[in-house]
């Protein structure tokens, strides 16, 4: 367990409550909490979002607070309690005064603490973060300033950013993100997708244009045909849905939580691998980057089950069984291993600007917009390493032309608008959860501030082990969210998916 010990809160001065003008609330008072926002309320799935980012430089808290008052003010959910609605029941949003002082929290830390361990002294503040939650008599958000944290070469402080999940998903955190930030190579905004009908109208032609080598006969046959695999899929997938939420269970195995699980603090660690090495494989294999993401975690949590599987045997006496770097197969046949992977159900992909997202009506809206689909991952050791990828693709293909994940999404609203949050969970009968984002594609400063690494992860979901993805710059990160209780040893898991990363490279390049 982490310890607090050597940190003192410094005391805050020359901040004045920010006052919010009328004109900021007109027409938003009392407006209802949506129906997904209400679910990561229940108290065994109360959600936290962490966005963890490394700084190149120290961070002036009182230079931040002032930049940030303006900001603050712009976003009315940043400046808004949720209280109980009394007469319609559940909850709502209610303008309120912000104290900086209150949400922008810079601890003294102990030199000590972090010469010779810094990435364990964030660990250990992450992981006693997630033992609090944020007092409901102000906004539920928070940052946290760690100054002279050297977690890697390039990076002097870290800013951790705390915000309920009630406020958003991570394409809304996304897009506060963008609003903040400006590449460091020449102070501009980054560009963020807006469709246009100009956008429309380019890709009505370029389908015309390429229909033209069809006839009209063969258009047709494949639309009927897609049509045809898109409800079939979806059927399918919407019965194994259903028997999942109900009682269709993993197979008992090494990652499986208890039933409390979520009520226990999380412990976050995270390892940057190459973004090159990730597109020289979709290069070599004709896939996505996110197949290839998908399949690298497979083939990390093979390795690692296999490894677990064959711990257990050989304290059972069976040594011969016992796992040495994969080499030994101890993973049993017909495991029944799943994750729950997010998907983002907007009509309107990609990054948007925050005035696009809050505008009412938007297909890019702001709020939680997601839904889940339930992935079969099939543990295994594979004689030819690239075969996780293939094998993901082709999982992957099929879950994309169904609507597994805009069912999920309409059910728990549904769900909850006529029973209430006690009608619904977020998914308990999966022994993973796992999302991914693409960041900033160039190096940004937010508020003056250079950014060396992002990592986004969650505390309060009800899973031992929930696994973030994020792009920056020419690096992905792997952040995992553990259950020490079911993964005692996190670094390790890191060890396996960066090492199936490097075992799958090599093949790729032996072979090309």
């Amino acid at each position: 367990m982490g310890s607090l010990e050597g940190l003192k809160l410094r005391k805050s001065a020359g901040m004045k409550t920010i006052k919010l003008a009328a004109e900021k609330v007109m027409g938003l008072e009392d407006e209802p909490l949506s129906p997904m926002a209400l679910m990561f309320h229940k108290p065994d799935s109360n959600v936290y979002i962490i966005a963890i980012f490394g700084c190149k430089c120290l961070i002036d808290t009182g230079h931040l607070k002032a930049n940030l008052a303006e900001f603050v003010l712009s976003h009315p959910r940043l400046y808004s309690l949720q209280v109980v609605d009394k007469e319609r029941g559940g909850m709502k949003w209610v303008q309120t005064e912000v104290d900086l002082n209150k949400h922008v929290i810079s601890p003294e830390i102990d030199p000590t603490l972090v010469t010779t361990l810094p990435e364990k002294f964030v660990e250990d503040y992450l992981y006693n973060l997630g033992q609090t939650k944020i007092d409901m008599s102000k906004p539920l958000w928070d940052i946290h300033i760690l100054n002279s944290v050297k977690t890697s070469t390039d990076t002097e402080s870290v800013a951790i950013l705390r915000m309920h999940h009630s406020l958003g998903d991570g394409m809304s955190l996304m897009s506060l993100m963008l609003a903040l930030a400006r590449r460091t190579s020449d102070n501009t905004p980054l560009p963020t997708t807006k469709a246009s009908a100009d956008d429309k109208n380019l890709q009505i032609s370029k389908t015309m244009v390429k229909g033209k080598s069809e006839s009209f006969l063969s258009r047709q046959l494949k639309a009927v045909r897609s049509g045809w695999w898109l409800v079939w899929n979806t059927l399918i997938d919407v019965l194994v849905f259903l028997a999942t939420a109900l009682f269709l269970k993993d197979t008992d195995n090494p990652l499986s939580a208890p039933a409390d699980v979520g009520d226990t603090p999380k412990r976050i660690v995270h390892r940057r691998v190459s973004l090159d090495d990730i597109k020289l494989i979709t290069k070599a294999t004709k896939t996505t980057v996110n197949d290839v993401v998908m399949g690298v975690t497979e083939a990390g949590l093979s390795r690692y089950l296999n490894r677990r599987y064959g711990e257990r045997r050989s304290s059972n006496g069976d040594k011969q069984l016992r796992v040495s770097e994969g080499r030994v197969n101890n993973l049993p046949t017909n495991i029944r291993l799943r994750a729950a992977v997010f998907f983002n159900v907007r009509l309107l992909a990609g990054f948007h600007g925050m005035e696009n997202m809050k505008e009412k009506g938007s297909l890019a809206r702001w709020g939680n917009q997601i839904g889940y689909v339930v992935y079969p991952l099939k543990a295994a050791i594979r004689s030819n390493p690239v075969e996780y990828v293939y094998s993901v693709k082709a999982n992957m293909d099929r879950k994309k032309a169904s609507l597994e994940s805009r069912f999920s999404y309409f059910l728990i609203k549904i769900l909850v608008k006529l029973f209430g949050i006690k009608a619904v969970n977020l998914p308990r009968n999966t022994s993973v959860y796992f999302s991914n984002m693409i960041g900033p594609r160039e190096e940004v400063s937010m508020f003056g501030y250079p950014i060396s690494y992002i990592a986004t992860s969650c505390h309060g979901v009800p899973s031992g082990l929930v696994i973030h993805v994020i792009t920056y710059v020419d690096k992905l990160m792997f952040a995992l969210a553990v259950d020490e209780g079911v993964i005692p040893d996190p670094h390790q898991l890191c060890d396996d998916l960066e090492e199936s990363l490097n075992i799958i490279k090599q093949t790729v390049v032996r072979t090309n």
